[in-house]
């Protein structure tokens, strides 16, 4: 039985990842500084070695976002054996531009990728909304990043330093932002979300933490303690749900294009209070921050061109079809007889044919069998239809059990052909059914200045008098 089961209780998972907080934070803040590394590394430990026993009891079915994060993982843990004091000592957040620091950014990164991968499917039904909070949340970055870290930096920071601790923090409160988003939409996996956000959170803070605090110990503490609700995510029962598609339609997003207007201000204003303020310096948020904040946008500015699009095609199919069988409607019919009669009328077309087409027996298997039976074999008989009139001839429904073929030319329809296949056995649910059809044409040529309205009372005459005659004659089969 795969552990833990998806009906389990969280409970276990929540006082285990209290515990471990606990127990991190206290044993670091009592170690030594030869005991800290120790600590920090067996907290890299915790949610690797979750991450590998949810893999290998199959609780994590989707393994490679989780597997991608463990590489970031590893990465960490190299930098650990490698340079073991790095993050007790002052230089998280310095922006020193150095081994370090790239390989901390490439740890995040791998972490990153693989909560995006792990997320992919449940923000494909909301792109929109997802977006917009990345958008916001890259907003965010501005001014912590410019009032808050920036001031703080140690004169003389080289400038690739500073664009990777800058790209590091926007990329992590877009992403907060993308969770934050993710939350509130339905499905399994959100305390999976609530628990991933928060180890994205203390990554921040931790980093925040390093540039304006003195106390390297606040900054390593802050990082130490989101390696427990990395761990939670995966042992929690919830943790398969989250790469799961959510069932049912989700809510659709709005525009928000208070979320766009914000991201493409958000630069200017900065740079505006620093030249109201008489701030000199060059600051790296103009060109860094737009880069990201520019494709993000026109993501998005893309995605409602599509969804627009879409719901344009949307609107225009149900205007001319019928929801239930996917056949022209009544209307789109009529338009179509209309335009037909006018090229009759000037000598383009050689003639017109409508075909009124009424089931025979459906009532019965609508009492009998229930409309979900009754709705089957309409379906049935528009395919029948569709595939047995000629290629140009128009199949629509005008409503209930009534159809109508609209033939363009003088050539003979092959009713009889029609017939057959409409006659032949329907399986439903409940049974095999069957039902008759009455056909009724008429036909409009040059020169006779008939109407929509006539022709379709013609092929209804004609149909109403085959029905009178089917019932004085002997039954056939």
């Amino acid at each position: 039985m795969r552990w833990p089961r998806a009906s389990a209780p969280a409970w276990p998972v929540h006082v285990l990842y209290l515990v471990a907080s606990a127990v991190l934070a206290t044993a670091y803040a009592l170690a030594g500084d030869a005991g800290r590394p120790v600590v920090y590394t067996l907290g890299i430990l915790i949610p690797f070695s979750t991450f590998a026993l949810a893999i290998a009891v199959g609780h994590l079915p989707d393994r490679w976002p989780w597997i991608t994060a463990a590489g970031g993982l590893v990465v960490l843990l190299c930098i650990q054996v490698r340079w073991p004091g790095w993050i007790g000592q002052r230089h998280l957040g310095q922006a020193e531009g150095s081994a370090t620091d790239f390989a901390m950014s490439a740890a995040h990164l791998l972490f990153l990728l693989g909560a995006g991968a792990a997320l992919r499917r449940r923000a494909s039904q909301d792109m929109g909304g997802i977006i917009d909070m990345g958008l916001l949340g890259l907003c965010a970055g501005g001014p912590i990043w410019e009032w808050v870290v920036q001031p703080r930096l140690p004169a003389g920071s080289p400038v690739a330093g500073q664009i990777m601790l800058l790209a590091d923090l926007l990329v992590m409160c877009g992403v907060i932002g993308c969770m934050v988003r993710m939350r509130t939409m339905p499905g399994r996996g959100k305390a999976t979300i609530v628990y991933l956000a928060v180890g994205s959170a203390l990554v921040l803070a931790g980093q925040i933490a390093g540039t304006i605090f003195e106390n390297r110990v606040i900054s390593a503490e802050l990082l130490l303690l989101a390696f427990p609700p990395m761990a939670a995510a995966a042992l929690h029962p919830d943790a398969p749900g989250l790469t799961a598609r959510p069932q049912g339609s989700t809510r659709a997003a709005g525009a928000h294009l208070g979320w766009l207007t914000a991201a493409l201000c958000a630069n200017p204003l900065i740079a505006a209070v620093q030249a109201v303020r008489g701030l000199q310096s060059t600051s790296l948020l103009l060109p860094v921050g737009t880069l990201l904040i520019i494709p993000l946008v026109t993501l998005r500015i893309r995605q409602l061109s599509t969804q627009r699009d879409r719901a344009e095609q949307t609107l225009a199919y149900h205007a001319t079809h019928d929801e239930l069988t996917g056949l022209f409607n009544r209307r789109h019919i009529g338009t179509e007889i209309d335009r037909a009669l006018a090229e009759v009328n000037r000598g383009e077309l050689d003639g017109i044919t409508v075909l009124l087409c009424d089931l025979d027996g459906f009532k019965p298997i609508n009492d009998r069998y229930g409309h979900p039976a009754g709705d089957e074999v309409l379906k049935v008989v528009a395919s029948r239809l569709t595939a047995a009139v000629r290629d140009g001839d128009l199949v629509g429904r005008l409503g209930g059990d009534e159809f109508v073929v609209v033939c363009r030319g003088a050539h003979e329809p092959a009713q009889d052909r029609i017939t057959a296949a409409v006659r032949q056995p329907i399986p439903v649910p409940a049974g095999v059914v069957s039902v008759g059809l009455t056909i009724g044409a008429a036909q409009a040529r040059p020169g006779e200045n008939v109407d929509r309205d006539v022709l379709i009372g013609l092929a209804d005459m004609a149909m109403y008098a085959g029905k009178a005659a089917r019932r004085t004659a002997p039954s056939r089969r």
